[in-house]
């Protein structure tokens, strides 16, 4: 009896052992892997006007903490607004905010 209890145990651990994939996630419909790019972080110097001149238009008094950006020119800013709330941003080179 032992050994059907034993053999039913491997057997039950053996399923969630090879069945334990890093689980896709989705994010409004978007699969987490295709959200993560190559961002690499860049001084905030770095960043485009175009991109400073629309934080400015469109988040005034927001303070960019981080800055990164990928191969394609797509920047993304780690942002605190004038509130408090921290929130990421990610535009393209002349300043037009993407839905990433």
């Amino acid at each position: 009896m032992r050994k059907i209890v034993l053999a039913t145990a491997l057997a039950i651990g053996s399923i969630s052992i090879g069945t334990a994939a890093t689980p896709i996630i989705f994010h409004d419909g978007i699969m987490e892997e295709v959200m993560q790019q190559d961002f690499q972080e860049i001084a905030v110097s770095e960043v485009p006007s175009p991109v400073i001149q629309a934080l400015e238009e469109d988040y005034a008094g927001a303070v960019v903490n981080k800055a990164y950006v990928d191969e394609n020119k797509t920047y993304k800013l780690e942002v605190t607004n004038e509130d408090g709330t921290m929130v990421e941003l990610f535009a393209d080179e002349d300043g037009n905010w993407l839905n990433m």
